[in-house]
């Protein structure tokens, strides 16, 4: 039976939108539980799933496994008056690679018929592992967080040397080249080995609703690392623009920095 992390908003006040996180390669839902909670802080509906399992022999099973997953799991949120919406896919790494590709597809599956789309440190076309050997390696390649840094180390459950798991090279291909209509929201950091920012841009103009936001010193681990805050601010942000149609709630008139 699968099973689910689940964050609830405080009490008493109105679901502002379902948000599904898929983690990414060696990572756990207990991964996602600083992230969970902030986005509950702030009303949302958040429930974390079980990284998925990528089959290079054949991928489609896999993407169609991942699919129902998700689409049980929106089910599985919903009140008497159904599943609050916006319904937004949040993907991390190879979870990020997954939906990418799920989506894209000209006929994807409903995989729960969501709303938007957040990709977070989805790898390179061509960076498919992170060449990595010591788990400081991997560290390293993942985050300078020290709080996420203990948290991988100290959950049993993490599956250490998994950057070194190669995401199948059509998994990749589809999620670079995918034609997903949805409001996209692309999130990279600027010192992630595993990510391939011009490949990046490429995407971000293909589609006709994305925004390609980069973090300043962000690792692999761009949703968890030093700068998780600001992370979570532009993503919140994001959700709340989708709320209103995707008209931006704030302008900058003015300012000296």
């Amino acid at each position: 039976m699968t099973q689910y992390t689940d964050h609830h908003g405080p009490s008493g006040l109105r679901v502002r939108g379902t948000i599904l996180v898929v983690p990414g390669r060696g990572e756990t839902r207990a991964t996602y539980a600083r992230f969970g909670a902030r986005l509950a802080a702030d009303a949302y509906r958040v429930r974390v799933l079980d990284a998925p399992a990528l089959d290079a022999g054949d991928p489609d099973v896999s993407l169609a496994d991942l699919a129902d997953r998700l689409a049980k799991a929106a089910e599985g949120t919903a009140s008497e008056d159904g599943v609050v919406r916006p319904l937004v896919l949040v993907g991390a790494d190879a979870g990020a690679a997954a939906l990418a590709a799920l989506l894209g597809r000209a006929e994807s599956p409903a995989a729960g018929q969501p709303d938007a789309l957040v990709l977070a440190g989805l790898p390179g076309p061509s960076a498919g592992t992170g060449a990595v050997g010591t788990w400081d390696e991997e560290l390293d390649v993942r985050t300078s967080c020290p709080a996420h840094r203990g948290n991988l180390t100290e959950d049993p459950r993490v599956r250490r040397g998994s950057l070194n798991d190669a995401v199948p090279d059509s998994v990749l291909g589809a999620a670079h080249d995918g034609e997903t209509p949805l409001p996209t929201l692309l999130l990279a950091g600027d010192a992630d080995p595993l990510a391939d920012h011009e490949a990046l841009a490429r995407l971000a103009k293909s589609l006709p609703l994305a925004r390609l936001s980069v973090v300043r010193g962000a690792h692999h681990d761009v949703l968890n690392d030093l700068q998780h805050r600001s992370v979570a601010a532009e993503v919140v942000t994001f959700l709340e623009t989708l709320r209103d149609g995707l008209r931006p709630l704030i302008t900058v008139r003015s300012s000296d920095w």
